[in-house]
């Protein structure tokens, strides 16, 4: 098996890697109070010494209310939490990475039990003016992204968060300009974030966004049901400044549509022309979901992986749980040394080595 293909060179724009491999948003949920913490600094600092070509952070809040479900996640505005991303990037950069935050709001998914700090309500649907603000909160918080130092940012709009809350008719029934019966409607919220942090950040400055049919809420569902679906949901995003397309799925062998074997990094960049990322169980056997129940995961092979990658199905990988289990995984690979590739364990999901 060669891995030659996922150590070349990437450039767009911006933005240039020493190979194709993305350390996947992870939510380590251990930032004192939404405030990272130098044993943070140090575990991002220990994968750009290892040689992972882009590092997209944990998911990060922006500055409105319910914006996280978790009280240790971290925070992207405010001066304290700011320092500490500062502190973050530029031991990044120190140690040869490159890096950007995910940037993220949780939408409707709080509960008291997750969150016990602060006194629940139920939710209510955004007002415009809520969503106006949002939208600005979006846009200050990837400008921060950029005056601190970072590569790039993303955008969280995947995995039944409050983006994907919009694009989704089962959590968006709203009757006004940010609703709609199709998903080419419904996706106005999305395109709305996308041009105020395009304004905020300039042309040059990359722009990426997560993406998922999946849903935490429901694993099957889907947005697009067809390749034109799928046009409808993701040129507008190109049209508004997205860059590259981080295509989330549970295992990235998966075909998207019946009669072609693309997944859906490969179908976005098909459709968009755009780079794309795939991800899910990268060099691992199975999904993350056995990770929440306790279980590992057996490594596996990368064959199917640089074979699509090769044939040009899509450009960056993202590697999750491996890269989490063990921080020197690409230097591996690199070198071959595929026998002390280490299984995932469960409870690796704790740590922040």
């Amino acid at each position: 098996m060669s891995t030659e293909s996922l150590f070349q060179p990437f450039k767009y724009k911006n933005l240039e890697l020493k190979n194709r491999i993305v350390m996947a948003p992870m939510t380590r949920a251990q930032s004192d109070n939404g405030v990272p913490t130098q044993q943070i600094t140090d575990y991002y600092a220990r994968r750009a010494a290892s040689e992972v070509g882009l590092i997209l952070s944990e998911g990060t809040v922006i500055n409105r209310p319910a914006s996280k479900n978790l009280q240790n996640i971290p925070d992207f505005y405010g001066t304290e939490a700011l320092n500490g991303w500062k502190n973050v990037i530029d031991a990044v950069h120190e140690n040869g990475g490159k890096m950007g935050p995910q940037i993220w709001h949780v939408g409707d998914t709080r509960s008291s039990a997750d969150y016990p700090s602060i006194e629940m309500e139920k939710a209510s649907a955004m007002t415009l003016e809520d969503i106006q603000d949002t939208i600005a909160q979006f846009a200050a918080s990837a400008k921060s992204a950029k005056d601190l130092g970072f590569d790039v940012v993303e955008i969280h709009g995947a995995h039944g968060y409050l983006i994907d809350q919009f694009f989704w008719d089962v959590t968006n029934t709203r009757a006004d300009e940010y609703g709609g019966k199709t998903l080419k409607e419904r996706s106005r919220f999305a395109v709305d974030v996308v041009k105020a942090i395009r304004a905020a950040v300039g042309e040059d400055f990359t722009i990426i966004i997560r993406l998922s049919q999946w849903k935490q809420q429901d694993y099957s569902a889907k947005l697009a049901n067809t390749p034109e679906e799928m046009e409808e949901w993701l040129l507008p995003l190109k049209e508004a400044g997205v860059d590259i397309f981080h295509c989330s799925q549970r295992r990235f062998w998966e075909a998207e549509f019946e009669g072609s074997d693309l997944n859906f990094a490969g179908w976005a960049k098909k459709i968009t022309g755009q780079p794309t990322i795939t991800v899910g169980s990268v060099g691992l056997e199975g999904d993350f979901m056995a990770a929440f129940g306790g279980h590992g995961t057996e490594k596996a092979d990368l064959t199917e992986l640089t074979k699509r990658l090769e044939r040009g199905d899509f450009d960056l990988v993202a590697v999750g749980r491996a890269l989490l289990q063990d921080p020197e995984w690409v230097k591996k690979v690199k070198e071959g040394k595929m026998d002390e590739l280490q299984d995932f364990k469960a409870e690796s999901m704790a740590t922040l080595y």
